[in-house]
C-alpha cells in the first residue's frame, strides 16, 4: 500500500534552540496546531544550502520591492 505525502505550512517559527547536537524549530503549522521540529543538527547542516537559501530569500525580496 503506497502512502501519500501530506504537505504542511509552518508559519510563525516562535523558537529556536540547538542543545547538544539537536536543533529545535517550534512554531504554528497551517492546521494552527503547536508543532516542534527536531533535526540532527549536524544532518540538518550538511543539508541545508544556506547560501543558496539567501539568494532566493534576496531574490523574493527585491521583486516585493518593485
Amino acid at each position: 500500500m503506497s502512502k501519500e505525502t501530506k504537505y504542511i505550512g509552518f508559519h510563525n517559527i516562535n523558537t529556536y534552540q540547538t542543545v547538544q547536537n539537536e536543533t529545535y524549530l517550534r512554531g504554528i503549522n497551517s492546521d494552527r496546531e503547536d508543532v516542534t521540529l527536531v533535526f540532527n543538527t549536524i544532518d540538518l547542516l550538511e543539508w541545508l544550502d544556506i547560501n543558496h537559501m539567501k539568494k532566493e530569500a534576496k531574490k523574493y525580496i527585491n521583486e516585493l520591492n518593485k
